[in-house]
Order: structure tokens, then C-alpha cells, then sequence
């Protein structure tokens, strides 16, 4: 008796471009027994407040709260979490009513869900060089064609904005202002004047990601481009608890202006119904009784730790001739070897030393460049950071 066909799946064909994230498939061989890994942008996990969420948990699970905790719930999100979140949000300069905040399953979905209401197959977006690859994946999954806005140590270029939305006629343009993923760099002050004034003379849609804003070591905050009322109309603002709670909890957001609100909800009704009713519960609830500026201060100053051992060790760990910038948060460094070299090439020997980074090449829409990589400071302690800078080191040589 003949074996039976493997019946070839009719996959979409919006899918046929998009290409599996390269982050993913290196966390994967990272999970090999005496893998130092510098590639996931993961927060410390010996940091998450796990007596906090514990408590938050048993909470909701209690009697006379389970019924509502594990029930169906609305689109929006849990009412007391959107409260709390607005509060948050307002308190940061980016003033926030509850209503206009839709809780989405991380801020992935977030970009999904946009992709969703604002993008057909074809459309223009602009995007930084490099940019956040998932977004760009959420993007090309919607057919959309990013074009790269042109950036340097400091970020986006404002300037180059007239002449590429004159060509291109975008639909919008998606930027991580603020310890951009995966640079680190900060977009400055003048450059945020700048880009909100393009922003309002453009009407152009604005998505901007901000998950690490609160995560800042040296330096005064810059205000987002959502807190500027000349561009505040046109931005779309994003973030997340995964940085600064605990990514499974899956909490994210979408402040939207109003016009965008309906269709971003018929959008999530579509995809999910809702986020899950009892994660939103017990983090309603972790919100209200954990000391989050305690909580953060932690953060800070542990992640701030592990970024100096990083900068610190690598004058000695890269090539002569490597250039790396110095972030004043977030949880990446951005690195470009010397002329001729191709980080890609080199991520099998920084295996066989048993290390990771992440390649900088597919971080860019077009015209990646070979010698970028990323690293990640946060999951290790400065003492590991140092040894994970030797066996970086043996494989660069």
C-alpha cells in the first residue's frame, strides 16, 4: 500500500514574502546547553515581581472574583487597566482618557491590528534604517512596501521626510523614537520639533513604539512625538508591560485618535474577541498595589549596571576599527564592524565559542549593511557579560 501524499498547504499569498524572523530561529539554537546569549531582547527574568503577581493572581481567582476573572469581557479591554495605564500615561506627559486606549495582546498586535485597519497590499510606509523587525514583518504581511527614511548616530532624518513622502505618498510611518530597537539610539529634542512639524504639514499617520521609554539609565526625558499637539492628531502611540512587568503577561496598548478607535476595535473583535480577561485582572490589580517607581528604580539601576560592564569590555572584545554607540537606556547596543566584515558570516564561529548576537542585516527594509549586529545587556549579570566579551572576542579574531 503506496503512503499517502503530503498535501502541499494553499498558503496565502501575502505570506510568501514575509520571512521567518532570524531573532527567533537564533534564540532557538540559543537554548543549547552553554549558550551565552546576547540576541533575545529579554527583560532579567530574577527581576519580575513574582510575589507581586502571585498576590495579583490569587486575587482575581478568589472567591467572588473568579466569576468576572475568567469570563468573556469587552473589546477595549478591562476597564480599571485602561484607567490605570491612562493615569500612567497622562503622568508621563502624554495626557490620556481611559477611552481612548485599546488593550491588545502585547504591542505585536497592536501593529497588526494597524496594519489591519490602515494598509492595503501595495501600500508606501516609511520606516527608520534600520528599523524593529517585527514590525516590519506585521507590515509586509499586510502587503505594504516599506521605504527607509535615512538615519544616522542620532536617528530619523526629519528633513528627508518632504521629499520621500513627495515620492511615495505614504500611508504612514512607523519609528521607535525613544532606546530604539534595534540601534538604542534616542531621537533628540530638535529632531522631535522637527518631525512633529513634518507630521502635521504631511497629515501623515504616525505609529509611534515606545515599550522601553521608561527604561532610561542617564540622561532627561525627551517628550514623545504623542505628548506634541501639532502632531498628536496623526499619532498612533504603542506600548507595553513586557519590558517593565513580565512579558507573558502579553499587556499592550494603542492610544488612537478617536477616528481610528472603532475600526482598531471591529479589527481586534475580528482577531480575538478580547485579550485574556484574567491576565488584564491581575495586572489591573498588580498596578494598583505594587510600587511600580520602586519597581522600575530596580530596573534601572541593575540594567544600567549590566550596560556599562557591556560598554566597558568591548573596546577589548571587537576589532580595531569597530565603532559602538552608547545608549542611554533601553536594552541594546548597536555595533558596525570594520570595513569588509560580515556579521552574519561570523554568527556560526560565535556559536562554536558558545555566544550570540543578532545580525544587523535583516533589521533593514533595503540596503542592509553586513557589519551591524546587536546586543542585548539585560539577561546578564556584569560578571557573565565580561565572559560572554571573551568568547566574543575568540570568535572576531
Amino acid at each position: 500500500m503506496l503512503a499517502p501524499e503530503t498535501p502541499t498547504a494553499p498558503v496565502a499569498a501575502r505570506l510568501r514574502g514575509v520571512a521567518s524572523s532570524p531573532v527567533r530561529e537564533i534564540l532557538a539554537l540559543t537554548e543549547r546547553a552553554g549558550v551565552l546569549s546576547f540576541a533575545g531582547g529579554l527583560p532579567a527574568p530574577e527581576l519580575f515581581d513574582v510575589a507581586g503577581l502571585r498576590e495579583a493572581f490569587a486575587a482575581v481567582l478568589a472567591d467572588g472574583a473568579a466569576g468576572r476573572s475568567l469570563q468573556y469581557s469587552t473589546t477595549e479591554g478591562d476597564p480599571e487597566l485602561r484607567r490605570r495605564i491612562a493615569d500612567r500615561l497622562t503622568a508621563r506627559g502624554v495626557p490620556t482618557d481611559p477611552d481612548g486606549l485599546l488593550v491588545t495582546s502585547g504591542s505585536q498586535q497592536a501593529l497588526t491590528l494597524i496594519a489591519a485597519v490602515l494598509l492595503e497590499p501595495g501600500d508606501r510606509i516609511l520606516v527608520e534604517s534600520p528599523s524593529y523587525l517585527a514590525a516590519l514583518q506585521a507590515f509586509q504581511l499586510a502587503g505594504a512596501v516599506p521605504m527607509p527614511v535615512p538615519c544616522d548616530e542620532d536617528g530619523l532624518d526629519p528633513d528627508a521626510l518632504d521629499a520621500l513622502v513627495a515620492e511615495h505618498r505614504p500611508k504612514l510611518l512607523y519609528t521607535v523614537p525613544t532606546f530604539h530597537n534595534p540601534t538604542g539610539r534616542t531621537l533628540p529634542e530638535d529632531r522631535r520639533v522637527a518631525l512633529a512639524d513634518a507630521i502635521a504639514r504631511h497629515r501623515l499617520w504616525t505609529v509611534e513604539d515606545d515599550p522601553y521609554g521608561e527604561l532610561r539609565y542617564a540622561g532627561d526625558p525627551v517628550a514623545p512625538l504623542a505628548a506634541r499637539p501639532d502632531a498628536a492628531p496623526y499619532v498612533l502611540a504603542l506600548s507595553t508591560l513586557s519590558k517593565v512587568a513580565a512579558p507573558g503577561l502579553r499587556i499592550g496598548w494603542v492610544r488612537a485618535p478617536e477616528s481610528l478607535r472603532k475600526p482598531l476595535t471591529i479589527a481586534k473583535q475580528a482577531a480575538d474577541l478580547h485579550s485574556s480577561t484574567i491576565d488584564q485582572a491581575a495586572t489591573a490589580r498588580w498596578l494598583a498595589h505594587a510600587d511600580l517607581d520602586a519597581h522600575l528604580e530596580n530596573l534601572r539601576s541593575v540594567y544600567r549596571e549590566r550596560r556599562d560592564a557591556m560598554l566597558a569590555g568591548l573596546p577589548d572584545a571587537l576589532p580595531e576599527g569597530s565603532v559602538f554607540n552608547r545608549p542611554d537606556g533601553g536594552m541594546f547596543l548597536w555595533v558596525r564592524l570594520p570595513e569588509g566584515q560580515d556579521a552574519t558570516a561570523l554568527l556560526p564561529r560565535a556559536l562554536d565559542e558558545q555566544v550570540a548576537f543578532v545580525p544587523g542585516a535583516p533589521f533593514y527594509a533595503r540596503d542592509p549593511d553586513p557589519r551591524t549586529l546587536r546586543l542585548s545587556f539585560t539577561t546578564h549579570a556584569p560578571e557573565t557579560i565580561v565572559d560572554g566579551l571573551r568568547r566574543i572576542a575568540a570568535a572576531l579574531r
